[in-house]
């Protein structure tokens, strides 16, 4: 079948300067090793310090995209006009009241960021605490990161970002007056309040690593900040929070299937952090204050689900822990908030979420749960930052009914809907349908699979497909709504998510199954996925554009070497497909704690093997891949823009096809490409317009 996006002439050739590594005595050849930096760290916060010779070769494939992709430019503008026109311009949230004040953010007509402001809580006039539009005016790139109100609510705490690269600059901010403080911090993680005037912050260092936590007075010079905890081991990142009761400081560390937990009193801040368990092989734990009492999630005791455990604040080791909400298998418990009247948490079964709650101190067996109707959908828990409180509010989606923001009273079991997520364009539900469907996948596993599609698009194969996947980590890809999408649904396209192994859309085991050697899973996962779709007739082969990031962008590298003739297209942004190189440098900031996904191939043989057998970068062969659109960020501390460089490097210099190669690298910019509510909308047009063109859509259509 001929493709409709052949490759253009004089695509760029990066230089092949060939090296030779060895590790367990076998020899890894990489010709584009050159594109990693040796100033990586200085051109992540200062993308103009690239390297000339790096700089030029990202610069020609930014070209050769641009002419590539011309042709669709007023595509593009058309689908950014749609896109923002189903994003009502002057927006706000609902209220939250918390303490004197309720808060809220607010957007302006035509302002890219939003307005967080405050009114007295029973009634008054409005406040600005901060308007982001003002403080990114002078920003090519701004992305805000933390912001917390002091427990006074004198003061706000409020960090930025001004180039992707994740290292957030703090700032405080008077809200008598409206005036930042004289001084910042810089290199900020996570931050969190003791009282109005104390603050612990976490530090990174030069490689990204989140290892320190200072003790900070307002208004004093930071450099005298005392370091109440650094962690030594790479692994494990350090986090702060503020418990909901307000009486704890949680200092968290950890990796992804393992961490430890101290607390540190808000009445006496200088106090020194009391660990509650201590870090323990396999062993994962989060706390939430209760009375007398510390409820645990936890996977202790072979819980691989999670249960709810609750020990005595004044002897909380896990000696003292017992049962509250036992574990269940089938019945994965993701989310936890303690009040002190109510227990809430969030459960999955068989791929969809539920909310339950019960009162504090009564039978578990007494709990209730909030039922929705839909067969996919996704719930987003909100708790109250109020520690006293009978209300709960929760965000209810669906693929096919915009966001609904509900208040719902625990004492009552009574639901106000708060707020729609109005489509300035117009949206009608009925004009869609979702599906959930199983693709039986190999071992027997059965792959959920959430659909959406247009009812007027004719399900007899010819309709075109865009086909998502993540599938790392744990991360669960939820139903959830997507204005953006309908630009694809109204052209034809049928919407497709598959919950592949490595998620835990189906419990712990889900996720489990795919790590280490049975990473594999995921891919197999995803390809009958595909299958299902072509034998249900939502699509055919060549009809399907599959799109990935990040550790999605492993998926789409690895089932495009493993099935390249059944695909349209691929779209694989940021995406981490030089595994096996990035695994072995454990110079890297996330390298370390990387090893409880995919192993240590630096310690293990087997490791490596597993590793090299599936990672794209290492298994581009001589065959023929469909069209690719592959996207980078100069300044992405997560993967690294050399990896998709040098994967779409040995891709152009390997295949033998003549189809189009993309690579698009952000050189202001990181791992989540524009910020801005509308500048964003441009990456998804790049993409939509892509899908389009290599399913042969007729690009003046509207």
């Amino acid at each position: 079948m001929p493709r409709p996006f052949p490759a253009l002439p004089n695509a760029p050739a990066a230089a092949r300067k060939s090296t030779v590594t060895t590790v367990h005595g076998v020899d890894l050849h990489d010709d584009y090793g050159w594109l990693r930096a040796d100033n990586w760290q200085e051109a992540m916060r200062a993308p103009d310090r690239l390297p000339a010779e790096i700089a030029a070769y990202l610069t020609a494939e930014n070209a050769y995209y641009d002419a590539a992709m011309a042709d669709t430019a007023d595509l593009q503008t058309r689908l950014v006009a749609e896109m923002r026109g189903r994003i009502k311009e002057d927006d706000s949230s609902v209220p939250r009241e918390n303490g004197p004040y309720a808060y809220s953010v607010r957007y302006d007509d035509g302002a890219e960021y939003p307005v967080f402001i405050r009114t007295p809580r029973h009634g008054g006039a409005a406040e600005t605490m901060l308007d982001v539009n003002v403080m990114a005016a002078t920003q090519d790139y701004f992305q805000l990161g933390t912001t917390q109100v002091s427990p006074d609510h004198a003061t706000l705490a409020w960090a930025a970002d001004v180039n992707g690269s994740e290292f957030h600059r703090l700032t405080f901010r008077d809200l008598t007056t409206g005036k930042d403080f004289n001084y910042h911090i810089p290199d900020v993680a996570s931050v969190a309040w003791a009282d109005g005037q104390t603050l612990f912050y976490v530090r990174v260092d030069a490689r990204h690593h989140p290892n320190r936590v200072y003790r900070h007075t307002l208004g004093t010079d930071p450099a005298t900040d005392t370091l109440a905890y650094t962690e030594d081991d790479m692994r494990y990142h350090v986090n702060v929070s503020r418990l909901r009761s307000g009486a704890y400081v949680a200092l968290s560390t950890g990796m992804n299937d393992e961490n430890e937990i101290s607390i540190i009193p808000t009445a006496n801040p200088t106090a020194t952090p009391q660990v509650i368990e201590p870090r323990t092989t396999g062993l994962e734990y989060d706390i939430e204050h209760q009375s007398d009492a510390f409820l645990i999630l936890t996977n202790a005791d072979g819980a691989h689900d999670f249960k709810v455990m609750k020990t005595p604040v004044a002897t909380p080791s896990r000696d003292n822990w017992r049962d509250l909400i036992p574990h269940e298998d089938g019945r994965m418990i993701i989310g936890l908030a303690a009040h002190k009247g109510w227990t809430i948490w969030t459960e999955r079964r068989d791929a969809l979420p539920h909310i339950c709650y019960v009162r504090a101190g009564a039978p578990i067996e007494t709990a209730r749960s909030i039922s929705f109707d839909e067969q996919a959908y996704s719930l987003g828990s909100d708790p109250s930052p109020e520690y006293e409180t009978d209300s709960f509010r929760f965000t209810y989606a669906s693929p096919t009914t915009s966001p609904q923001v509900f208040d719902y009273d625990l004492s009552t079991g009574t639901r106000t809907l708060r707020k729609t997520v109005e489509i300035p364009s117009g949206h009608d539900p009925a004009d869609y349908v979702t599906i959930r469907t199983t693709a039986p996948s190999h071992e027997g596993a059965q792959v959920p699979v959430t659909i959406l599609y247009h009812k007027d698009t004719p399900l007899d194969g010819t309709a075109p497909c865009l086909l998502y996947g993540y599938g790392s980590y744990g991360a669960t890809m939820p139903a959830s709504f997507s204005a953006n999408r309908l630009s694809l649904v109204n052209r034809g396209f049928v919407y497709a998510i598959a919950h592949v192994r490595g998620g835990e859309e189906l419990g712990r085991n889900w996720y489990e199954a795919a790590k280490f050697a049975g990473k594999p899973n995921t891919f197999h996962d995803f390809i009958a996925a595909a299958h299902k779709l072509i034998a249900d007739g939502y699509t055919d082969r060549c009809r399907i554009v599959i799109q990935g990031g990040s550790a999605g962008g492993l998926l789409v590298g690895a089932v495009l070497n493993m099935a390249p003739d059944l695909w349209a297209g691929a779209i694989a942004d940021v995406p981490f497909v030089d595994v096996l190189t990035t695994i072995l440098d454990d110079t890297l900031p996330l390298t370390p704690g990387e090893w409880s996904q995919w192993g240590n191939p630096i310690a293990s043989r087997q490791a490596f093997d597993d590793i090299r057998s599936y990672s794209p970068y290492d298994n581009v062969t001589a065959q023929a891949y469909p069209p690719i659109l592959v996207t980078a960020g100069v300044s992405d501390p997560r993967v690294t823009y050399w990896e998709p460089a040098k994967w779409v490097a040995r891709l152009r210099a390997t295949k033998t096809d003549d189809n189009i190669l993309l690579l698009r690298t952000n050189m202001t910019s990181g791992h989540f490409g524009k910020s801005g509510r509308f500048a964003a909308l441009e990456d998804a047009a790049r993409s939509y317009a892509f899908a389009l063109k290599v399913t042969g859509a007729d690009l003046s259509a509207g």
